[in-house]
């Protein structure tokens, strides 16, 4: 048994799967860690409820709006020139907001963690589409399929990925 933080470090690692998480917090809206817990909670053989689903969408959408979005903005401004600010500082403030930002996803995750039930049966890995689809709708932004196909594709080991159709 491994935690959602264990298992979505492990995943980011894995190769396409980086850009595939990229791909959908930037271009589509969603929420990398709230995907990450739901696959994970499948994995892990973890019927999620949809009370249980529907309070992890209220904490991580609390969570998001609060702190990673504003900790993603202030990243993202420092990346580029700013008169008289040395480049070396900026780049080890961006650096900063990096690891802030990924403890921030950590906090996140041991939150869901927490709201997960106990381990209820068989890995449901073969469902993992139908669980996305369904947490990419609730979560209210468009459905990108092509881009959920693509993190399962680099998940599963698949290269390439499915392209991107909302």
């Amino acid at each position: 048994m491994t935690s959602a933080w264990d298992y979505a470090a492990a995943a980011w690692g894995r190769p396409g799967v980086e850009a595939a998480c990229l791909d959908l917090q930037a271009a589509h809206g969603q929420c990398v860690a709230l995907l990450l817990w739901r696959l994970w909670a499948a994995s892990e053989g973890r019927d999620v409820a949809s009370s249980t689903l529907e309070s992890a969408i209220r904490l991580a959408r609390n969570w998001d709006v609060r702190v990673l979005t504003p900790l993603r903005a202030a990243r993202d401004a420092v990346r580029d020139p700013v008169a008289g600010i040395n480049q070396a500082t900026r780049e080890n403030l961006r650096r900063q907001l990096l690891g802030t930002e990924l403890e921030a996803e950590r906090a996140l995750l041991a939150a869901l963690d927490n709201l997960t039930p106990a381990k209820q049966g068989d890995p449901a890995v073969s469902n993992a589409r139908q669980h996305l689809v369904a947490l990419t709708a609730l979560w209210g932004t468009s459905q990108p399929i092509g881009s959920l196909n693509a993190l399962l594709d680099a998940l599963q080991g698949r290269p390439g990925g499915s392209g991107d159709s909302t």
